[in-house]
């Protein structure tokens, strides 16, 4: 018999991550959370619990090590959820954030789940050439929009850097069976859904995702209850 996929999810808030790892764990996944909070230990719902940080890039390569120890195998399904956003001083000026939390923030929003993404082909080279390999990093509409609202600059930095890179690995390791998307939730008429993101929805459609159902793009936009749809 098969041993179950594993789904590791890093950043596990109470919304998008929640959400995703009781999809995840219904659909037969084992699951692995990691985040600020994390344990080391199993949660209630029998996840693995690790504690990550985020803004430390070099850090990451331990969350994997930690799930190969505990499973004796890679997590076929890496998803990145984590996302850091510092207001400038000056409310009118966006470049009046301070140098330091501009490149905290783009660890978090770039270079994390880039190095992530390294560790994540290093374990799908050692899984059976059968089992989906995918990697989903949670995006929004500021890698497709620039909004002159200075809040939004180190976020948007963030975004729209990764989702470059996340186009060109999926489309490098496409000949592997390799999948690597930007998930973005808009509204039914393509805006951005905001601080309305849809927790369930997510869950829905990444886990469509992992499964590489559908012949979805690496810009992956998405409408609640129906799946991709193509809006640029």
């Amino acid at each position: 018999m098969a041993a179950k996929p594993i789904a590791l999810i890093l950043g596990a808030g109470p919304r998008i991550g929640s959400s995703v790892a009781q999809r995840f764990a219904s659909n037969g996944y084992r699951v692995v959370v990691a985040s600020r909070n994390g344990t080391g230990s199993k949660t209630s719902e029998g996840y693995l619990s690790l504690k990550a940080d985020f803004t430390k890039p070099d850090s990451v390569p331990a969350l994997f090590d930690a799930v190969k120890a505990e499973f004796n195998a890679a997590p076929d399904t890496v998803i990145y959820n984590a996302a850091a956003l510092t207001p400038p001083t000056d409310k009118d000026s966006a470049l009046s954030i301070p140098v330091e939390s501009v490149v905290s923030d783009l660890n978090v929003n770039t270079v994390s789940p880039y190095v992530a993404a390294q560790q994540a082909v290093a374990g799908w080279a050692t899984l059976p050439a059968d089992i989906k390999k995918t990697f989903i990093y949670t995006g929004n509409f500021l890698n497709m929009v620039v909004k002159p609202v200075p809040v939004y600059i180190n976020l948007g930095m963030g975004k729209a850097a990764s989702a470059f890179w996340l186009g060109v690995a999926d489309g490098t390791y496409t000949s592997k069976g390799y999948r690597f998307f930007f998930a973005d939730e808009r509204t039914a008429t393509g805006d951005s859904k905001g601080k309305d993101i849809d927790g369930p929805a997510h869950a829905d459609f990444f886990a469509q995702l992992a499964s590489h159902e559908g012949n979805v793009p690496w810009l992956a936009t998405f409408v609640k209850d129906k799946g991709y749809v193509k809006f640029h």
